[in-house]
């Protein structure tokens, strides 16, 4: 890294405008930033995930996961840089299939719930979708790269089994929607 932060404020932001890794400005309320964003909260909820008490291949694949994203901010930070590679989707496929193999087949949807990681893992789910369809809405505006739109895609279907996969090794169940469920 060729700059280092010594001072965190600059006052550059306060008239709302935000600096690109490239040196370009623009304003705060760009489909870029805000994908920045949805993929810096992603990744923020990811460390919430961390200080639970999972199982260390959980833990482990989550870590290179935050890497990776911190990586997919770095692409959208810098446009025309690429630092995901399509081998990161492949992880996330052998990954996501390796945890579904444990798992009994689903007839039922499921809610966000169960054991508190699993709780935990729904909302990194839901912030994985957002992420991605902000980053499909700026692709339009602005081409990103395929392998970062297929990433959020392969991990937000990742992070549903991890879920899953949470609840199980907790010993709790998936929370079943009920149609019939009415007050």
């Amino acid at each position: 890294m060729a700059n280092r932060l010594s001072k965190i404020y600059t006052r550059t932001g306060d008239s709302g405008t935000t600096g690109l890794g490239d040196g370009s400005r623009v304003a705060k309320s760009d489909l870029r930033v805000e994908a920045m964003g949805d993929v810096d909260e992603l990744n923020a909820v990811l460390g919430m995930l961390l200080v639970e008490d999972v199982a260390e291949d959980v833990r482990d694949s989550v870590l290179a996961i935050q890497h990776d994203l911190f990586d997919l901010g770095g692409e959208l930070c810098m446009p025309g840089h690429h630092f995901i590679q399509a081998g990161r989707v492949t992880f996330l496929e052998l990954t996501l299939d390796a945890w579904n193999e444990d798992l009994s087949p689903l007839k039922e949807f499921i809610l966000p719930g169960g054991s508190r990681a699993a709780s935990v893992c729904h909302l990194a789910r839901t912030v994985c979708r957002r992420a991605e369809r902000v980053l499909h809405a700026l692709h339009v505006q602005s081409p990103v790269t395929p392998v970062s739109l297929q990433y959020l895609n392969r991990l937000s279907d990742l992070l549903f089994v991890l879920c899953r996969t949470l609840n199980r090794q907790a010993g709790v169940p998936d929370v079943l929607w009920n149609n019939q469920h009415k007050l």
